[in-house]
């Protein structure tokens, strides 16, 4: 009887989806991930803590196929596969996961599980994968104290205070998570580092950590404070030409890794805003590393080296890396990778790539992408930031002619360095659903998909996640696919379209406030955009800044010459006025008014995107993520209305008929004030009101 009523009750749903749709998902606060699919009741993970232990119990969870799966750790090593790579052996007799490490295997796993969910499976054949990074980093900007520094999903997932005795189960669920794209190091905290990370007390508290990361394949660094010998070590200096100092940082590398044997290495942020570092002591960015990577090499560590540096001084804060880091190309030690944002300035929403990717010929480098929204609406909006990162990676230098690309140089492929790596800084807080906001999950898991795959396009990492984490209802996932493949260009469009820059609020960079100074004028947005009666725009050719005369031709010509730069970075090189005529033949001020509207619009259109899908969608989230995309297209208006009638006072121009009106006066928009520190997300609820209904 028990069975007859079960399959009734199938029956019934079937009958009920095919005359009414389909049948209303349970509601899920979004803490499964990307494993909602298969694992939408909880995450069941392995009582035994090993890697192979691991993998079977995945297999033994959420394997739905009729096959056997076998796993085979290869007695005779495989090159091709290198230390993680994998094969995935489809064959009348079942599957077999093989790798040259059980690490490899247990990806192998979570590819084919991966498969299962999105109806990639092939019945015969053998499918290869070996990564493309060496390092696939996520950079944790979490304090001691809990803060998350740029983060919106809660607190910091570290819960310091209670570490060692108290170990949250949401450790190794993140471990799992990250070992479900292949991202294998992790650095645990911020770049303005706090120097007790490094004391025994905090030592053994990384420690627990790495030791629940490690069957993941998942290996800890640390940021390091570079005044830590003076702040922790009572000496008087941390020169690192100076004898003691040399000898300090060799003793902890030492003590590390007795704690931690896989110990990764260090992330380094120096001599910027404010951080200490050996420029303090006369001495350079080369001497200051170095002195830290010949500590770690023994142990096979590597030291990751920002080039996120500025002078407030600086003409153009755009030309400062390449101008402290050039001089050095070459003098860098083996074990150093310079971390380069992908842009020159600071993860805007549309930048060049930076030019010290083409002008470091003999350093290697690695390019450090931003998952937490920043700069693009925090966890309020919607945006998917894979077609950034990958405009960014698709890039071509020309430093040894065309083809000569960011991804190319930073992977190895054109330079054959002996280490190659790149870095997401994260947005994962203790938020339930991890990252704020449930879209900005594809971010994480965009970054980690790219990381060992540059090649995936943005479609298919879209594809997988929303099949994965939602349906693979075709009816929910085309509509929502397209969103997000849109979301990104729509927010440079209703933010800073045309090459635009740093037109944001201080108060934690939620929000215009192109009219705000600063402390220091390379923190004001008037630095960045120079509106004026004569027009608006950075110029930075070679009359100008000289910043074009760092890009390797025939960039460096095309970017300097206003009639071949692209026009959605025109304002990023040059300062034009008002009237300037576009390809198009409107003036400047026309077609940023109607790239505005067109932001405007599609912001606008989210709302019924959303709608249309609700029944594909679990309460929960749907409530949770219409709150959101309300909230997004409010937004995209105040930004309209904020910088564009602080453009007006200089322009005099009015707006075009065809784009709405503002909704709120210029003086009102000015008095306006978040009040938000960089811990904090804004409030909805505090922020500006519109009636959508106007639009």
């Amino acid at each position: 009887m028990k069975i007859f009523r079960i399959l009734f009750l199938t029956s019934v749903l079937a009958l009920l989806a095919a005359c009414n749709g389909p049948v209303k998902p349970e509601s899920t606060d979004g803490h499964q991930l990307w494993f909602y699919s298969m694992d939408n009741d909880g995450m069941n993970l392995s009582p035994e803590k090993t890697t192979m232990a691991i993998a079977a119990n995945e297999i033994q969870e959420y394997w739905k196929g009729g096959q056997d799966v076998a796993f085979n750790v290869l007695e005779a090593k495989d090159e091709t596969l290198g230390n993680e790579g994998y094969r995935l052996v489809f064959d009348k007799n079942g599957i077999s996961v093989e790798s040259n490490t059980e690490t490899g295997v247990l990806y192998g796993v979570y590819d084919l599980l991966r498969r299962q969910e999105t109806g990639k499976l092939v019945k015969t054949g053998t499918i290869t994968e070996v990564p493309a990074f060496q390092y696939r980093v996520l950079n944790h900007w979490d304090n001691p104290d809990l803060t998350v520094e740029r983060g919106y999903a809660g607190q910091s997932l570290w819960k310091w205070e209670s570490l060692p005795g108290t170990i949250l189960p949401v450790y190794e669920e993140y471990a799992r998570a990250n070992a479900s794209l292949g991202i294998n190091s992790t650095v645990l905290n911020n770049v303005n580092a706090d120097p007790i990370m490094l004391t025994p007390e905090y030592l053994e508290k990384v420690k627990v950590l790495a030791d629940i990361f490690r069957p993941y394949g998942l290996k800890v660094f640390l940021s390091i404070n570079f005044a830590s010998p003076k702040r922790i070590g009572g000496l008087k200096t941390s020169d690192p030409l100076d004898k003691d100092v040399v000898k300090w940082w060799n003793d902890k590398a030492a003590e590390i890794y007795s704690i931690i044997p896989d110990f990764g290495g260090f992330l380094v942020k120096a001599n910027s805003e404010g951080q200490s570092g050996p420029q303090d002591y006369g001495r350079t960015h080369a001497d200051g590393a170095n002195m830290l990577a010949k500590a770690v090499k023994p142990f096979g560590g590597i030291v990751m080296w920002r080039a996120f540096v500025y002078d407030a001084q600086a003409p153009d804060r755009a030309m400062q890396a390449s101008l402290e880091f050039v001089p050095f190309d070459g003098k860098f030690d083996d074990n150093v990778i310079i971390q380069i944002k992908n842009g020159p300035i600071d993860f805007q929403p549309r930048e060049p790539f930076s030019p010290l990717f083409g002008q470091l010929e003999n350093t290697t480098v690695m390019a450090e992408m931003q998952i937490t929204q920043e700069y693009l609406g925090h966890s309020n909006h919607l945006v998917y930031l894979h077609p950034m990162w990958k405009e960014c990676l698709d890039s071509d230098t020309y430093q040894k002619g065309e083809g000569s690309t960011v991804r190319k140089i930073t992977d190895g492929q054109l330079h054959n360095r002996p280490i190659n790596a790149i870095a997401g800084v994260t947005n994962i807080g203790d938020s339930t659903n991890w990252c704020g906001h449930h879209f900005a999950q594809a971010n994480w898991y965009a970054y980690g998909r790219m990381a060992w795959n540059p090649d995936l396009s943005s479609e298919e990492i879209a594809d997988e996640w929303i099949r994965q984490t939602f349906t693979d209802d075709a009816d929910f996932v085309n509509p929502i696919k397209d969103l997000m493949m849109e979301s990104r260009e729509n927010t440079v469009r209703y933010e800073m379209p045309l090459g635009l820059h740093h037109t944001f609020a201080g108060a934690g960079h939620y929000g215009p406030g192109p009219w705000e100074g600063s402390i220091r004028p390379d923190w004001s947005p008037m630095y960045y955009h120079k509106a004026g009666v004569d027009g608006v725009g950075f110029d930075r050719t070679m009359k100008g800044s000289g910043n074009t005369g760092q890009y390797n031709e025939p960039l460096a010509s095309i970017y300097d010459n206003v009639e071949t730069c692209p026009e959605e970075l025109i304002l990023w090189f040059h300062h034009l006025p008002w009237d300037y005529k576009m390809k198009s033949g409107e003036t400047l001020w026309d077609t940023l008014c109607h790239t505005f509207q067109q932001g405007i619009d599609a912001a606008a259109g989210y709302i019924d995107t959303w709608a249309s899908v609700r029944d594909y969608v679990d309460e929960e989230r749907w409530n949770e993520v219409n709150v959101k995309v309300v909230r997004q297209a409010k937004d995209a208006l105040w930004w309209r209305d904020a910088t564009m009638l602080y453009f007006q006072t200089f322009s005099n121009l009015p707006f075009p008929e065809d784009c709405s009106e503002p909704q709120h006066t210029f003086e009102e928009l000015r008095r306006f004030r978040l009040g938000i520190s960089n811990y904090e997300t804004p409030d909805p609820e505090a922020l500006p009101e519109y009636d959508l209904s106007r639009l």
